[in-house]
């Protein structure tokens, strides 16, 4: 892993479920093969993931989120981020393209959705979450 990606800030990923469905978030620019993932961003000097995750997801989504709980975190193997995967409950709003020159859409999926949206192998304890949450 080269250095510059390793002195990043880490990324924390909001996991937000509503009558098991899944938000996920498409960037207007893809990261690599990210298309669609998990409203996330960096973690500022001084925020905890779980409060990174919170803002992220009033950022670019508009709702006003809990953070419940950490899944785990990784260095996740497409872009070499650290990152923190956040368990996050829906306290107020609707979910839209809150951030339109990061986003261009969101949307909420269910089980069959999501493996379409994200073919490849979701973090193992992010996966067990969902395949219980999502069913």
């Amino acid at each position: 892993m080269d250095t510059t990606r390793k002195n990043q800030a880490p990324v924390a990923a909001a996991v937000i479920i509503d009558s098991q469905r899944v938000l996920l978030i498409r960037r207007r620019v893809p990261e690599g093969a990210l298309i669609w993932q998990f409203p996330a961003g960096k973690v500022e000097p001084g925020e905890s993931p779980e409060e990174a995750a919170v803002r992220e997801a009033r950022e670019e989504t508009g709702l006003t989120v809990e953070a419940l709980n950490v899944l785990g975190d990784r260095i996740h193997p497409a872009n070499g981020r650290q990152m923190h995967y956040v368990v996050c409950k829906t306290l107020t709003g609707t979910a839209t393209v809150a951030s339109p020159s990061e986003l261009d859409a969101v949307a909420w999926c269910n089980q069959a959705e999501l493996e379409a949206r994200i073919p490849s192998a979701i973090f193992e304890p992010v996966a067990t979450y969902l395949e219980a949450a999502l069913t």
